[in-house]
């Protein structure tokens, strides 16, 4: 049995609306999230250029990281990848 894969995208879109290939993520080894570097990976994500395991184990996080980050941009837009405003939008 084959498994179907879907074509890897050379480019995705990224968050300020330029284009974002692999050589444009963040390093692997980041230790400091900033707004932008999250969405990028979102946006890499979402577009098809890594696979959600593939973010996860190059940036060693969980799931539930990634998927919240996602979710902070669905409800907030980038504002809400601040982590100083994380307490904020749970409440509301």
């Amino acid at each position: 049995m084959t498994v179907q894969m879907r074509p890897r995208v050379k480019y995705v879109i990224g968050p300020d609306g330029s284009p974002l290939t692999i050589a444009d993520l963040p390093p692997s080894n980041t230790k400091r999230w900033v707004i932008r570097r999250k969405a990028e990976v979102v946006a890499a994500v979402r577009g098809g250029l890594l696979s959600l395991e593939e973010a996860c184990e190059r940036y060693t996080l969980s799931v539930d990281e990634f998927l919240n980050w996602q979710a902070a941009i669905d409800k907030h837009g980038l504002a809400g990848l601040r982590t100083t405003w994380i307490q904020h939008y749970r409440e509301g």
